[in-house]
């Protein structure tokens, strides 16, 4: 099959930093090639280069045979190189129509914008992923998952040669994943060309043709997908051999009595009536469709988000909490499923970050910082947590994904918590990543410490915990012991069909 675009010896460096070195690899016209790595590994930075958002120090990009270089991701989509990058870059203000069509609205002689077919064409490419919205609704309004695929589809209508593609399910329902891979391979039978990045090893050989592996801003290698296995591509990516990624299972009956208990939790139409149990040692799923209310019940807990009834007991006793600081004085911890946006102080350095939940522990009688316990807290978390950074004042938002969240994970450890509240805990993180903060989660457990994971990845739930609740709605539509655990009953339940 004939190459469509050829990479030659790209290199990229930032202070202190080789992310990508010597990198060359060639794109088949009409395939799909995975691209795989750890965060860190130059991915990014790699297809950045390639879609106009960096410049590559050395190096040479050809497009249908004519060598090119971009100042901009808008010089890349006019040359047919198209990006949806992991971060979304929708205008909440503007209509779904507005961002989908941005710059490409359908206009008159004198320059106006013909609204009525500008709907029109919204509505047609809405309908690819069955989304019935109106098209003059802010985006603001929509859910994460509603927002990634509308970042999706205003690539795919640019009409491409070739669509770059980062993360795009780390937001998205299985049945929205789903919609994603028909609407790719119906593209790809129409000549388009994709590179795909993905943490998720069975989307490359769901949708794939071949893959790539990067570690270290390195080429690892290409291969074509039936040449290699799971195990054959996490040790190409991690240098290692990985086991068990879950670790080991704990008994069917948690063995640690109960101590943490929520009782009537309801909050108008987003959850009503929810009451649950936690015990010492537990890992306690909560599984659910996008909408279901896992989120908001978790925020509530908290005393981030309101509710209208419910109660707190820990440890027998009932304890209020009507904002986060009265759930920290108690011993809970709540982890977003949202790091940059809501987790971590991203232009603050790590030491700043690991103290924010904690800081009365780091100051004196007159109320200021001891920089010097700051600065040895911040290095024995460093090293606990398995962070890559030069320093301890590195800001956070210079981190790859995976230390960004394992940056979450120790800022909130640092609290010493009883409970922790974990949502998606390893969203867009790869599998080296994925594996040190499940130990982690092990960890805890065998501490004594509760764990209440909310999490999208089924094989995660059933992995982990040692029981799963199913919301759907806003309700426990079903209770599923570890003896029972599918994911075709998880499903029924979160899909309301079993209650």
């Amino acid at each position: 099959m004939e190459p469509i675009l050829k990479a030659e010896r790209i290199s990229k460096s930032f202070p202190g930093v080789q992310a990508v070195n010597d990198v060359s690899f060639d794109l088949r016209r009409g395939e799909i090639m995975a691209l795989i790595g750890e965060n860190g590994a130059g991915k990014s930075t790699l297809m950045q280069i390639l879609g106009g958002g960096q410049r590559a120090d050395t190096g040479q990009i050809t497009l249908d045979g004519e060598s090119l270089e971009f100042a901009s991701a808008n010089d890349a989509l006019h040359a047919g190189i198209a990006m949806v990058f992991q971060e979304l870059s929708l205008v909440g203000s503007l209509s779904i129509a507005e961002n989908i069509y941005a710059n490409r609205q359908p206009v008159g002689r004198l320059n106006n914008i013909h609204w009525r077919q500008l709907y029109q064409q919204t509505r047609d490419v809405l309908h690819r992923f069955n989304l019935d919205l109106d098209p003059a609704t802010p985006v603001k309004r929509l859910v994460m998952g509603q927002q990634q695929i509308l970042e999706i589809l205003k690539a795919i209508t640019s009409e491409p040669k070739v669509l770059i593609l980062d993360e795009p399910t780390s937001s998205l329902t299985p049945a929205e994943a789903d919609d994603l891979f028909k609407n790719v391979r119906a593209l790809q039978a129409q000549g388009m060309t994709f590179i795909y990045i993905t943490h998720k090893l069975s989307e490359v050989f769901e949708l794939a043709d071949r893959v790539m592996v990067m570690r270290d801003g390195k080429k690892i290698g290409v291969r074509d997908i039936s040449e290699v296995n799971e195990n054959d591509l996490v040790s190409m990516m991690v240098g290692r051999e990985i086991g068990d990624i879950y670790g080991v299972l704990s008994s069917e009956s948690p063995t640690g009595e109960e101590y943490f208990r929520i009782e009537g939790f309801t909050y108008r139409q987003t959850f009503q009536d929810i009451s649950l149990e936690l015990h010492r040692g537990e890992i306690l799923g909560l599984a659910g469709l996008v909408g279901a209310g896992r989120t908001e019940l978790a925020r509530s807990i908290f005393g981030i988000a309101p509710k209208d009834e419910g109660r707190v007991e820990m440890e027998g006793k009932r304890i209020e909490i009507k904002r986060p600081q009265d759930a920290i004085k108690h011993g809970i911890a709540y982890l977003t499923e949202d790091r940059k946006a809501q987790g971590l102080f991203l232009d603050m350095g790590l030491s700043d970050n690991f103290i924010a939940p904690i800081l009365k522990m780091f100051t004196g009688k007159t109320g200021f910082l001891n920089f010097d316990k700051v600065e040895t807290h911040a290095v024995t978390q460093i090293h606990n947590y398995n962070i890559a950074t030069p320093s301890t004042k590195q800001k956070v938002m210079n981190l790859s994904g995976g230390n960004q969240q394992k940056s979450m994970i120790a800022m909130w450890m640092g609290s010493q918590p009883k409970v922790v509240i974990f949502d998606e805990p390893t969203r867009g993180v790869d599998v080296g990543a994925r594996f040190e903060i499940y130990q982690k989660l092990r960890e805890l457990t065998s501490e004594g410490v509760g764990i209440l994971l909310i999490s999208s990845e089924l094989p995660e739930l059933i992995g982990l915990c040692d029981r799963i609740l199913v919301m759907h709605q806003g309700r426990i539509t079903g209770e599923v012991q570890q003896r029972d655990f599918t994911e075709e009953l998880i499903m029924t339940y979160a899909a309301g069909v079993k209650n």
